[in-house]
């Protein structure tokens, strides 16, 4: 384990387009999981490939482009180059990934109507994002270096496909419903302990 870990950073600067793209899948997949594991019911692991084929065709290697045409065009970490860089990723980069999820998903699921969830849920999920991927791409584009920055945004990902896949399998795009069924689902367990 302990070799694998230090293999990991020379992997990244001598592979960095796959080694992300496989770190970032990984751990939006990994989301997934997790959000079925909070919501108490079976894993789905057909639901968990879906993911994982939207995160590795589309997501993982649109952020792995997107990253760096960002720091192409607005090279530097000074603090007009990381704000003017976040403000296009939320613009620019936020829509078009939120997109490609509920439509790719709706897709692979084979639903009649690919659009139904990106009309539905699109704008609540997109003001959702707004109050977490600021904040994230801020350090990202400050403090990470430009060939870890995939594999930061899979991380910070992680949380944020939790939440993704939470309202592509019934939430309405807002966090205020993923929090209401951990609420619901917490009072279900305090209920369901034994009494002594």
């Amino acid at each position: 384990m302990a070799g694998w870990w230090r293999a990991l950073p020379r992997a990244v600067r001598r592979y960095p387009w796959p080694t992300n793209v496989l770190l970032y899948t990984a751990l939006f997949s990994a989301g997934d999981a997790l959000q079925q594991r909070l919501r108490g019911g079976p894993a789905d692991w057909q639901q968990t490939r879906r993911v994982a084929t939207v995160a590795v065709a589309f997501h993982a290697n649109f952020n792995y482009v997107w990253l760096r045409l960002l720091e192409r065009s607005m090279p530097g970490r000074a603090p007009r180059a990381v704000l003017a860089k976040v403000l296009c990723d939320q613009a620019l980069g936020g829509p078009v990934a939120i997109s490609a999820f509920y439509a790719g998903m709706s897709i692979l699921q084979r639903k009649d109507d690919i659009f139904l969830d990106l009309r539905q849920k699109f704008w609540n999920t997109y003001m959702s994002g707004l109050m977490y991927w600021p904040f994230v791409q801020l350090a990202n584009f400050s403090l990470v270096p430009v060939h870890w920055r995939t594999a930061y945004t899979g991380l910070c990902g992680f949380l944020w496909a939790t939440f993704l896949c939470f309202s592509q399998q019934g939430g309405d795009g807002t966090l205020k419903s993923a929090f209401t069924l951990l609420r619901i689902k917490g009072t279900r367990e305090v209920e369901k302990a034994p009494q002594k």
